[in-house]
């Protein structure tokens, strides 16, 4: 087992278990002096790290501009990645260690100030896995020559699947370079002339270690880059090569990855298709598909899926079957898959999907020992995140929090500070459990990524608070219009900041001042209402925003109806959107500002009496009225014939019907529990001339097509019978269908121990309190 003359070049595939295990297995048979590795040199000095106990792979070397943090670069590094285990074979035997790629700082400054050089702000790609960077794919070109259709499938056999050949650690490497060396006498540099500058970077490195070392050197580098870092070169063509190169000032830390990350799917360059596999390849010592085999049963019965000893059994004979039958050495992934497809999965894709998503990709999330180098506000966050026991996973999950319990209360702040910041940690969505004002249900999921937006946001502040308070008075200022203040003043209340608040309360209120436009006002009314709602729940002062939500209220009442003239179709199905806005925003208001109510419910009845409104917003203003029990059904039934009259034209009296019982309002059960507003509509229905029927239907079939399926059915069916037979159906006495002439309270009241029962308020805080409470209306809105 000679080892060739020279420095002793090993290239590898990136994040190829077999190349991991071909490059251990060649260092200790060489036992070299130095071991010199491809990535950037500014990188040395942490390399110590990689032996920290704290450090867990899949991890990745973060370079970013220190004026631009935007501007950054990864080099991800798996437990399967050859660079890793060169790194960690280094630093087990107490050898030197070295980057010797382009370094970051030039690497950043490619395509900054107009260098017409491929600028790299995302995963550096290696040629031989970049095709899309390429005019060439090397590992295609060789799998094709070999007769195999798929790179992957050839690779696995040549490389995953075999040994040493014969014992020999360095003939792997031998062929691979004799066949790298053919290919870039036909290809050359594959039309990527960067790489060209790379390569000469790496040459000059090789000979500084060899003055220090002589031959003793190993490099673990690319396997596309072989031949050009074996052949002679002068050291003065290669610094000619880098002669002016344009230059940052960088900064470089580790900072933890995810296999999903280093999945091609994600659109990293140099990625590969299955990640958790090749990680299951790398660390089972022995029955590799026997393991996953059982790896896979085990997640489909967490799943719920009925997988025996037997399935698994039968999987593996399966598998090496197929692998048989296809001509290949062991069975590879492409077998193991349609053997769990055929026997676990029982021919179905659905839970194969899962297998994919958890296991042949997965979820595994690095970590990075606390010494390493990071910005002031990532030591922060991670100090909260500790604190808080709130840990970052690769894995989406869901949040419920309590803000009655004051570590959700932080977490909730937290998470809401990190989203004003622009670290999209957790997404709000919508709560499956109580829709009280006490809960919070978030979406969590850690992305690597997220360690750039945190180094960006760091110019803001050396803390998590004072970053994300500087960000909230800074967007208030450039917010382009009032929607937009309001919506940061809630956000602000969320996140609890506040010195923020008085500069973003100054703002809005010199917006609120300035903007005459009622739809503006309109749409920022709702946010600063529910930061009034809320409010309380998180103890914060609103006594500055209800002052500024009542003036906007009241320019709201005095603009609204004059604004409403002279509209055409689409500006008026806005305007009915801004009264539905507003509507529900003083709605949540509940008995704390009757007042208000009153007035609004006077611009209603101004609206729903003036012939110059278009019959969109007459009609939602009369159906608003009715929901709050402000006008009977009698006065609605009228208010309707009128809208509906002969004299009306067709499309104003559709569009007024639209705005009734329209828009999601539950304006069909409605019409099915009021048979006179029903008969109403039939009868003008029925009475639209032909010509002008095609006028009014499609804005007819979109009223009506929004109702439930059900509605929808029974409104056909109170139709055909006809308004002779609808009065008896159902009723004894010739009332509604299914009701009594008055409200039965002692029925009503039965009910409600078992509501509260159904939406989680009896035993806590919430069931205890009193009528006109948060949780009281929450319940009230709740049961209708």
């Amino acid at each position: 087992m000679a080892r060739p003359a020279g420095p002793l070049l090993l290239g590898v595939r990136h994040h190829g278990p077999g190349s991991a295990r071909a490059v251990r297995a060649a260092l200790d048979a060489a036992r070299p002096r130095t071991v010199l590795i491809e990535g950037p040199p500014e990188a040395d000095a942490l390399v110590p790290l990689a032996g920290d106990e704290g450090m867990r792979p899949p991890v990745a070397l973060l370079a970013h501009a220190v004026d631009e943090p935007g501007r950054s670069a990864f080099w991800p590094l798996a437990e399967f990645s050859p660079e890793w285990v060169a790194l960690r074979w280094a630093l087990e035997h107490r050898v030197p260690a070295r980057f010797i790629d382009l370094p970051a700082t030039h690497t950043l400054a490619w395509g900054r100030d107009g260098d017409q050089r491929p600028e790299s702000t995302a995963e550096p790609e290696d040629p031989q896995e970049a095709p899309a960077d390429v005019r060439v794919d090397p590992l295609a070109v060789l799998a094709e020559t070999a007769g195999y259709d798929d790179p992957e499938r050839w690779w696995e056999d040549v490389v995953e699947h075999r040994g040493t050949a014969g014992g020999d650690a360095f003939a792997p490497f031998l062929g691979l370079e004799e066949a790298m060396s053919a290919l870039r006498e036909v290809y050359g540099s594959g039309g990527h002339d960067r790489d060209l500058v790379r390569e000469a970077h790496m040459r000059l490195q090789m000979r500084a270690a060899q003055r220090e070392f002589g031959d003793d050197v190993a490099v673990v580098c690319g396997a596309w880059h072989v031949p050009a870092l074996r052949q002679k070169s002068t050291v003065t063509a290669d610094k000619a090569l880098l002669k002016g190169l344009p230059k940052v000032k960088a900064e470089m830390t580790w900072v933890p990855w995810t296999h999903r990350r280093l999945a091609r799917a994600s659109g990293y360059g140099a990625g590969i298709d299955s990640p958790g596999w090749y990680g299951h390849l790398f660390g089972a010592p022995d029955r590799p598909v026997e393991r996953w085999m059982t790896k896979v049963a085990g997640l489909l019965r967490d799943e719920d899926r009925i997988v025996s000893s037997a399935h698994v059994i039968e999987a593996v004979r399966l598998a090496e079957t197929l692998a048989v039958v296809r001509g290949r050495p062991l069975p590879g992934l492409s077998e193991t898959t349609d053997a769990i497809r055929a026997v676990m999965c029982e021919g179905s894709d659905v839970p194969l999907e899962l297998v994919r998503d958890r296991l042949i990709v997965g979820d595994v999330l690095g970590e990075v020992p606390e010494s390493a180098p990071a910005v002031p506000l990532q030591r922060d966050l991670d100090r909260i995140q500790r604190r808080l026991r709130l840990r970052p996973e690769a894995l989406e999950r869901e949040l419920e929090l309590d803000l009655r319990k004051e570590n959700d209360a932080e977490r909730s702040r937290l998470l809401h500070r990190l989203r004003l910041l622009g670290v999209a940690w957790g997404e709000p969505v919508a709560s499956r459990g109580s829709t009280g004002t006490f809960r919070e249900t978030w979406r969590l999921r850690w992305e690597p990524e997220l360690a750039v937006r945190v180094a960006e946001a760091g110019v803001w502040g050396t803390t998590v608070l004072m970053a994300a308070t500087a960000k909230a008075e800074a967007d208030a200022v450039a917010a382009p219009g009032l929607a937009d203040v309001t919506a940061l003043a809630e956000r602000c209340l969320l996140a609890e900041l506040p010195d923020a608040l008085p500069v973003v309360m100054g703002v809005l209120a010199d917006r609120a001042a300035l903007d005459a436009d009622v739809g503006h006002l309109a749409q920022a009314l709702p946010a600063l209402v529910r930061s009034l709602r809320y409010g309380d729940v998180r103890g914060t002062d609103t006594g500055a925003l209800a002052e500024v939500a009542a003036g906007l209220a009241e320019r709201v009442f005095v603009g609204l109806p004059p604004a409403c003239v002279g509209l055409d179709t689409d500006a008026a199905d806005e305007m009915r959107r801004h009264v539905d806005a507003v509507h529900g925003a003083l709605g949540l208001l509940g008995d704390a500002e009757t007042g208000m109510r009153r007035r609004w419910h006077k611009v209603l009845r101004v609206l729903s009496g003036r012939d110059t409104v278009p019959g969109v917003i007459r009609g939602r203003a009369v159906r608003l009225l009715l929901d709050d029990g402000e006008l009977r059904q009698e006065d609605a039934a009228r208010l309707m014939g009128l809208a509906l009259s002969p004299g009306t034209p067709p499309a104003d009296a559709a569009a007024w019907i639209e705005g009734f019982v329209g828009g999601g309002s539950g304006g069909g059960m409605l019409l099915v529990h009021d048979e006179r507003l029903l008969g109403l509509v039939d009868t003008w229905l029925t009475g639209v001339p032909a010509e002008a029927f095609t006028d009014v239907l499609p804005l007819l079939r979109r009223t009506f097509s929004a109702y439930e399926p059900g509605v929808r059915r029974t409104l056909g069916e109170l139709v055909r019978r006809g308004p002779g037979e609808r009065q008896g159906v159902g009723t004894a006495g010739g009332g509604i269908p299914g009701f009594a002439d008055e409200l039965d309270i002692e029925r009503a009241d039965a009910v409600m121990p078992v509501v509260r029962l159904l939406l989680g308020l009896d035993g806590t805080e919430d069931g205890a309190a009193g009528r006109g409470s948060p949780a009281a209306d929450d319940l009230v809105g709740a049961t209708g």
